[in-house]
C-alpha cells in the first residue's frame, strides 16, 4: 500500500496549471521509478486474471493512453498495481501538438478538457523507452501474472487524412514486438479530421489495411497481437452499428478474438459542464461527465458485437463502484485517466477489488 497520502501531494499540483501538474508529474516518476523511493506510490496489484483477446490481464483496471505519452513511466505506473498499462499516443514523427494553454481542469465536475493533439517525441524515441522498462520482471506479486503493455498509435498532424494509413502503419511495424495488445486511436477530437476515420468506408479501408500487414508481422515475430481500435463517445446508434459491421467483416469471430474496441476517447459535448469555468475551452472533455456518455457505447457495442468481443471500458470512473458499472454495461476490463488525477494511485486497487467482489 502506498505510505504516501495522495490527498497530501493533490493540493500542490492542483495549484499548479494541469499541464504543469502533468510534467511535473511525469518527472517525478521517471526519477524515482525503480528505486527505493517508488514506496510513496507503490501498491500490491490485486490478483483477479482474467482471460482476454488471447491475453491474461493480471486484473480488470487499466491506465488509458495519453497520461504518459512518451512511455517513461511505465515502470512507475506499473509499480500502482494496475493490470495494464497504455502509453501514448505515439505518431512515426515527433510532434509538439497544439498551442498552450491546452489542459484545463473542471474540479466541480471532477473533469478535464484538453487539446494537446497528439504530442510526443516521435516513434524512435517511444521505442528506445519502451525498451528499458523493467515491469516484466518486477511482478508486485511473487508468481503473479506481470502486468501487460498496450502501445496506442496515431498519424500526425501533417498527414493529410487520405494518407493515415501510412503513419499507422509505420507505427505498427515499430510497436507489434514490444506489445501485449496495440490501440489504434481515430477518436482524438484534437487532431483535424481524424474521427472520420470511424466512418463505413474510411475504417473498413484502414482495418483492413491493417490486418494485412499485421498477419506479415505475426508470420516475422511468430506472434499475434490484438489491435483495438479506440471509438468517440459522440457516436450514434447507427454509427455503432457501422463500426461494428466493419469489425465483423474483418476476423472479430478468429479465435481467440484478435481485434476489440476501446470506448471511449473523450466528448466534444458540453451539455453536462455548461456554466463551469473553462467549458467551453475547445478540446476533449473527460471525467465524470463522459461516464454515462461511454456508458452508453459499450452496451450497444455489446448488443451489437455479442459476449466474446473484447471491450475495454473507460470514461469517468472516479470510483470502485463505477468501475462495477462499467462491467456491468459490457466491458470485460476497464482503464482509468481522469479519475487517477482526481483520486490518486489509491483508486486503481479500490476499482480492482470492487470488480473482483463484484464478480
Amino acid at each position: 500500500m502506498s505510505l504516501l497520502p495522495y490527498a497530501l501531494a493533490r493540493p500542490f499540483l492542483f495549484a499548479m496549471d494541469a499541464e504543469t501538474a502533468h510534467e511535473h508529474t511525469l518527472a517525478l516518476l521517471a526519477r524515482t521509478q525503480n528505486t527505493p523511493l517508488a514506496w510513496g506510490y507503490r501498491q500490491e496489484r490485486v490478483q483477479d486474471p482474467v482471460q482476454l483477446a488471447g491475453l491474461t490481464f493480471p486484473n480488470r483496471v487499466g491506465l488509458a493512453a495519453g497520461l504518459d505519452k512518451n512511455a517513461h513511466c511505465i515502470d512507475g505506473l506499473a509499480a500502482m498495481g494496475f493490470g495494464f498499462v497504455e502509453v501514448g499516443t505515439v505518431t512515426p514523427k515527433g510532434q509538439p501538438g497544439n498551442p498552450k494553454p491546452r489542459m484545463f481542469r473542471l474540479t466541480q465536475a471532477n473533469a478535464l478538457i484538453n487539446r494537446l493533439g497528439f504530442n510526443n517525441d516521435g516513434l524512435e524515441a517511444f521505442l528506445a523507452n519502451v525498451k528499458l522498462a523493467k515491469f516484466r520482471h518486477n511482478a508486485s506479486t511473487p508468481g503473479g501474472t506481470p502486468m501487460l503493455l498496450g502501445l496506442n498509435i496515431g498519424k500526425n498532424a501533417a498527414t493529410p487524412i487520405e494518407s493515415a494509413a501510412d503513419d499507422y502503419l509505420i507505427c505498427l511495424d515499430g510497436v507489434y514486438p514490444h506489445a501485449d495488445y496495440v490501440t489504434v486511436n481515430i477518436s482524438s477530437p484534437n487532431t483535424k479530421n481524424l474521427r472520420d476515420l470511424q466512418s463505413d468506408e474510411a475504417l473498413d479501408v484502414l482495418i483492413g489495411t491493417l490486418a494485412k500487414r499485421r498477419a506479415e508481422l505475426a508470420q516475422l515475430h511468430g506472434k499475434q497481437v490484438p489491435v483495438f481500435i479506440k471509438i468517440a463517445p459522440d457516436l450514434d446508434s447507427d454509427q455503432i452499428s457501422v463500426i461494428a459491421a466493419t469489425l465483423k467483416r474483418h476476423g472479430v469471430n478468429d479465435e481467440p478474438p484478435s481485434w476489440g474496441v476501446i470506448a471511449t476517447n473523450t466528448t466534444i459535448a458540453r451539455d453536462a459542464v455548461q456554466g463551469m469555468p473553462h467549458a467551453q475551452e475547445t478540446g476533449g472533455l473527460s471525467g465524470a461527465p463522459v461516464f454515462e456518455k461511454s456508458n452508453e457505447v459499450i452496451r450497444q457495442l455489446r448488443a451489437a458485437m455479442g459476449p466474446d468481443f473484447p471491450i475495454i471500458g473507460v470514461g469517468g470512473i472516479l470510483s470502485g463502484a463505477d468501475a462495477v458499472a462499467k462491467i456491468k454495461a459490457g466491458a470485460d476490463v476497464v482503464q482509468i485517466y481522469t479519475g487517477l488525477i482526481y483520486k490518486g494511485p489509491a483508486l486503481v486497487r479500490e476499482a480492482a477489488q470492487a470488480i473482483r467482489d463484484h464478480a
